[in-house]
Protein backbone atom coordinates (compact mmCIF):
# COMPACT_ATOMS: atom_id res chain seq x y z
CA UNK A 1 0.00 0.00 0.00
CA UNK A 2 1.37 3.44 -0.90
CA UNK A 3 0.06 6.58 0.57
CA UNK A 4 1.10 9.61 1.71
CA UNK A 5 1.30 10.66 5.31
CA UNK A 6 -1.96 11.54 6.94
CA UNK A 7 -2.73 10.40 10.64
CA UNK A 8 -5.81 8.05 9.15
CA UNK A 9 -3.20 6.40 6.98
CA UNK A 10 -1.20 5.86 9.88
CA UNK A 11 -3.44 4.61 12.05
CA UNK A 12 -4.90 2.04 9.55
CA UNK A 13 -1.41 0.94 9.14
CA UNK A 14 -1.00 0.29 12.72
CA UNK A 15 -4.44 -0.93 13.23
CA UNK A 16 -3.72 -3.87 10.67
CA UNK A 17 -0.35 -4.54 11.75
CA UNK A 18 -2.05 -5.04 15.16
CA UNK A 19 -4.73 -7.56 13.44
CA UNK A 20 -1.32 -9.10 11.86
CA UNK A 21 0.02 -9.74 14.72
CA UNK A 22 -3.00 -11.23 16.65
CA UNK A 23 -3.92 -14.01 14.04
CA UNK A 24 -0.40 -14.94 14.06
CA UNK A 25 -0.96 -15.71 17.52
CA UNK A 26 -1.35 -19.70 18.31
CA UNK A 27 -3.74 -19.56 20.55
CA UNK A 28 -6.18 -16.86 17.96
CA UNK A 29 -4.96 -20.09 15.72
CA UNK A 30 -6.39 -23.10 17.81
CA UNK A 31 -9.62 -20.44 18.65
CA UNK A 32 -10.53 -20.37 14.93
CA UNK A 33 -9.45 -23.92 13.85
CA UNK A 34 -11.77 -25.16 17.06
CA UNK A 35 -15.00 -23.13 16.04
CA UNK A 36 -14.09 -24.17 12.53
CA UNK A 37 -14.26 -27.49 12.49
CA UNK A 38 -17.39 -28.83 13.89
CA UNK A 39 -19.06 -26.45 11.28
CA UNK A 40 -18.21 -27.31 7.88
CA UNK A 41 -20.54 -26.69 5.13
CA UNK A 42 -22.92 -29.50 4.24
CA UNK A 43 -23.85 -29.76 0.62
CA UNK A 44 -26.73 -31.56 -0.53
CA UNK A 45 -27.36 -32.39 -4.30
CA UNK A 46 -30.55 -33.33 -5.88
CA UNK A 47 -30.26 -36.12 -7.97
CA UNK A 48 -28.77 -34.56 -11.80
CA UNK A 49 -31.92 -33.99 -14.41
CA UNK A 50 -34.37 -33.78 -11.72
CA UNK A 51 -35.25 -30.59 -11.17
CA UNK A 52 -38.57 -31.59 -9.82
CA UNK A 53 -36.71 -32.22 -6.67
CA UNK A 54 -35.88 -28.61 -6.26
CA UNK A 55 -38.63 -28.31 -4.86
CA UNK A 56 -39.45 -24.26 -3.88
CA UNK A 57 -36.49 -22.82 -5.58
CA UNK A 58 -37.28 -24.82 -8.98
CA UNK A 59 -40.95 -23.42 -8.65
CA UNK A 60 -39.15 -20.25 -8.41
CA UNK A 61 -37.28 -20.44 -11.31
CA UNK A 62 -39.74 -21.93 -13.39
CA UNK A 63 -42.45 -18.86 -12.44
CA UNK A 64 -39.41 -16.43 -13.37
CA UNK A 65 -38.88 -17.97 -16.74
CA UNK A 66 -42.74 -18.14 -17.63
CA UNK A 67 -43.28 -14.56 -16.55
CA UNK A 68 -40.46 -13.21 -18.82
CA UNK A 69 -41.49 -14.91 -21.75
CA UNK A 70 -45.26 -13.34 -21.10
CA UNK A 71 -43.45 -9.96 -20.38
CA UNK A 72 -41.55 -9.96 -23.46
CA UNK A 73 -43.25 -12.41 -25.49
CA UNK A 74 -41.60 -11.77 -29.27
CA UNK A 75 -39.96 -8.13 -28.70
CA UNK A 76 -36.64 -7.74 -29.93
CA UNK A 77 -34.06 -6.17 -27.58
CA UNK A 78 -30.16 -5.59 -27.23
CA UNK A 79 -28.06 -7.10 -25.34
CA UNK A 80 -27.95 -3.86 -23.28
CA UNK A 81 -31.84 -3.45 -23.13
CA UNK A 82 -32.04 -7.21 -22.01
CA UNK A 83 -29.09 -6.85 -18.92
CA UNK A 84 -31.28 -3.98 -17.81
CA UNK A 85 -34.65 -5.56 -17.72
CA UNK A 86 -32.63 -8.69 -16.54
CA UNK A 87 -30.87 -7.35 -13.68
CA UNK A 88 -33.96 -5.48 -12.41
CA UNK A 89 -36.06 -8.65 -12.34
CA UNK A 90 -33.61 -9.83 -9.71
CA UNK A 91 -33.89 -7.09 -7.50
CA UNK A 92 -38.00 -7.93 -7.94
CA UNK A 93 -36.86 -11.52 -7.32
CA UNK A 94 -34.43 -10.83 -4.66
CA UNK A 95 -37.20 -8.14 -2.86
CA UNK A 96 -39.53 -10.57 -1.64
CA UNK A 97 -40.26 -11.03 2.00
CA UNK A 98 -38.26 -14.45 3.84
CA UNK A 99 -38.95 -13.56 7.51
CA UNK A 100 -39.14 -10.48 10.27
CA UNK A 101 -36.26 -8.92 11.39
CA UNK A 102 -37.54 -9.06 14.79
CA UNK A 103 -40.59 -9.92 17.47
CA UNK A 104 -41.63 -6.31 18.12
CA UNK A 105 -45.27 -5.68 17.25
CA UNK A 106 -44.64 -2.48 15.91
CA UNK A 107 -41.80 -3.53 13.61
CA UNK A 108 -42.67 -4.10 9.82
CA UNK A 109 -39.19 -4.48 8.77
CA UNK A 110 -38.52 -8.25 6.82
CA UNK A 111 -35.47 -9.92 5.95
CA UNK A 112 -35.34 -10.09 2.00
CA UNK A 113 -32.73 -12.33 0.00
CA UNK A 114 -31.25 -9.15 -0.84
CA UNK A 115 -30.40 -9.08 2.73
CA UNK A 116 -28.14 -12.13 2.80
CA UNK A 117 -26.42 -11.04 -0.31
CA UNK A 118 -25.75 -7.59 0.15
CA UNK A 119 -26.45 -6.74 3.96
CA UNK A 120 -29.36 -4.48 2.95
CA UNK A 121 -32.73 -4.27 1.38
CA UNK A 122 -32.98 -3.35 -2.46
CA UNK A 123 -34.81 -0.05 -3.12
CA UNK A 124 -35.85 1.59 -6.74
CA UNK A 125 -36.48 4.88 -8.25
CA UNK A 126 -39.88 5.24 -8.80
CA UNK A 127 -40.81 5.64 -12.64
CA UNK A 128 -44.21 6.90 -13.77
CA UNK A 129 -46.52 4.16 -15.36
CA UNK A 130 -46.87 3.61 -18.97
CA UNK A 131 -49.82 1.54 -19.24
CA UNK A 132 -51.67 4.70 -20.85
CA UNK A 133 -48.99 5.40 -23.64
CA UNK A 134 -49.43 4.00 -26.77
CA UNK A 135 -46.58 1.21 -27.38
CA UNK A 136 -45.31 2.43 -30.25
CA UNK A 137 -44.54 6.08 -28.69
CA UNK A 138 -42.65 5.19 -25.69
CA UNK A 139 -38.55 5.25 -26.23
CA UNK A 140 -36.58 2.27 -25.69
CA UNK A 141 -35.96 3.18 -21.98
CA UNK A 142 -39.92 3.98 -21.36
CA UNK A 143 -40.50 0.36 -22.73
CA UNK A 144 -38.06 -1.56 -20.86
CA UNK A 145 -39.45 -0.14 -17.42
CA UNK A 146 -43.43 -0.86 -19.20
CA UNK A 147 -41.89 -4.53 -18.94
CA UNK A 148 -40.09 -4.53 -16.05
CA UNK A 149 -43.68 -2.89 -14.30
CA UNK A 150 -45.84 -5.59 -16.53
CA UNK A 151 -43.41 -8.20 -15.02
CA UNK A 152 -44.05 -6.80 -11.43
CA UNK A 153 -47.85 -7.54 -11.57
CA UNK A 154 -47.68 -10.59 -12.85
CA UNK A 155 -44.96 -11.90 -10.72
CA UNK A 156 -45.79 -10.48 -7.72
CA UNK A 157 -49.65 -11.38 -7.16
CA UNK A 158 -48.47 -15.19 -8.68
CA UNK A 159 -45.80 -15.35 -6.07
CA UNK A 160 -48.14 -14.02 -3.13
CA UNK A 161 -50.77 -16.79 -4.19
CA UNK A 162 -48.01 -19.50 -4.35
CA UNK A 163 -47.39 -18.28 -0.30
CA UNK A 164 -51.13 -18.45 0.65
CA UNK A 165 -51.55 -22.34 -1.24
CA UNK A 166 -48.29 -23.67 0.24
CA UNK A 167 -48.72 -26.66 2.35
CA UNK A 168 -51.93 -26.66 2.20
CA UNK A 169 -52.70 -29.94 0.68
CA UNK A 170 -51.00 -31.90 3.98
CA UNK A 171 -51.23 -29.22 6.47
CA UNK A 172 -54.18 -28.44 8.45
CA UNK A 173 -53.92 -24.68 9.27
CA UNK A 174 -54.78 -22.57 12.77
CA UNK A 175 -55.94 -19.36 12.96
CA UNK A 176 -53.55 -16.11 12.67
CA UNK A 177 -52.54 -15.08 15.60
CA UNK A 178 -52.31 -11.22 17.25
CA UNK A 179 -49.15 -9.98 16.36
CA UNK A 180 -48.31 -11.60 13.20
CA UNK A 181 -45.98 -10.06 10.34
CA UNK A 182 -48.70 -10.29 7.22
CA UNK A 183 -47.62 -9.63 3.45
CA UNK A 184 -51.17 -7.54 2.54
CA UNK A 185 -52.24 -8.05 -0.74
CA UNK A 186 -52.63 -5.06 -2.69
CA UNK A 187 -53.34 -3.35 -5.93
CA UNK A 188 -51.52 -1.22 -7.86
CA UNK A 189 -48.28 -1.79 -5.81
CA UNK A 190 -44.85 -0.07 -7.33
CA UNK A 191 -42.16 -2.71 -7.98
CA UNK A 192 -40.32 -3.33 -5.15
CA UNK A 193 -42.80 -2.95 -2.94
CA UNK A 194 -44.17 -4.82 -0.76
CA UNK A 195 -47.00 -3.83 2.15
CA UNK A 196 -46.56 -5.65 5.28
CA UNK A 197 -48.22 -5.02 8.28
CA UNK A 198 -48.94 -6.81 11.86
CA UNK A 199 -52.31 -8.65 13.01
CA UNK A 200 -53.61 -6.52 16.31
CA UNK A 201 -57.30 -8.43 16.40
CA UNK A 202 -59.17 -10.79 15.71
CA UNK A 203 -62.75 -11.37 13.94
CA UNK A 204 -64.34 -14.80 14.75
CA UNK A 205 -67.27 -16.32 12.79
CA UNK A 206 -69.56 -18.08 14.75
CA UNK A 207 -67.54 -21.40 14.00
CA UNK A 208 -64.46 -19.67 15.90
CA UNK A 209 -62.46 -19.73 13.25
CA UNK A 210 -60.91 -15.96 11.84
CA UNK A 211 -61.55 -14.93 8.37
CA UNK A 212 -61.37 -11.33 9.01
CA UNK A 213 -58.35 -9.74 11.04
CA UNK A 214 -57.21 -6.31 11.94
CA UNK A 215 -53.74 -5.47 10.61
CA UNK A 216 -51.41 -2.45 11.40
CA UNK A 217 -49.55 -0.57 8.81
CA UNK A 218 -46.83 2.26 8.74
CA UNK A 219 -49.91 4.13 7.39
CA UNK A 220 -53.12 3.35 9.99
CA UNK A 221 -55.58 0.19 10.89
CA UNK A 222 -57.32 -2.20 8.10
CA UNK A 223 -59.55 -5.00 8.55
CA UNK A 224 -58.39 -7.57 5.66
CA UNK A 225 -59.63 -11.31 4.45
CA UNK A 226 -57.19 -13.92 5.55
CA UNK A 227 -57.35 -14.75 2.02
CA UNK A 228 -55.86 -11.29 1.05
CA UNK A 229 -52.92 -11.84 3.74
CA UNK A 230 -49.98 -14.26 3.92
CA UNK A 231 -48.07 -15.22 7.19
CA UNK A 232 -44.36 -14.60 7.75
CA UNK A 233 -42.49 -16.86 7.99
CA UNK A 234 -44.16 -19.03 5.47
CA UNK A 235 -43.14 -22.59 6.60
CA UNK A 236 -43.23 -21.77 10.60
CA UNK A 237 -43.89 -25.38 11.56
CA UNK A 238 -45.20 -24.62 15.30
CA UNK A 239 -48.42 -23.05 13.02
CA UNK A 240 -49.60 -26.01 12.37
CA UNK A 241 -51.49 -29.20 13.87
CA UNK A 242 -52.60 -32.74 13.01
CA UNK A 243 -49.53 -33.36 10.67
CA UNK A 244 -46.53 -35.53 11.81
Amino acid sequence: MFSDNATNFAGASSELHELYLLLRQQHTIDAIEDFRMPREIRWHFIPPRSPHVGGLWEAGVKSTKYFIRRTAGETKLTEEEWHTLLVQIEGMLNSRPLIAQTADPTDFKIITPAHLLTGRAINAIPEPSYDAIKPGTLSRWQHIQKMRSDFWKRWSVDYLSQLQQRQKWNKQHTNVRVGDLVLMKEDNIPPLQWKMGRVTELHPGQDAYTRVVSVKTATGVFQRSIVKLAVLPIDDSDRYRGCD
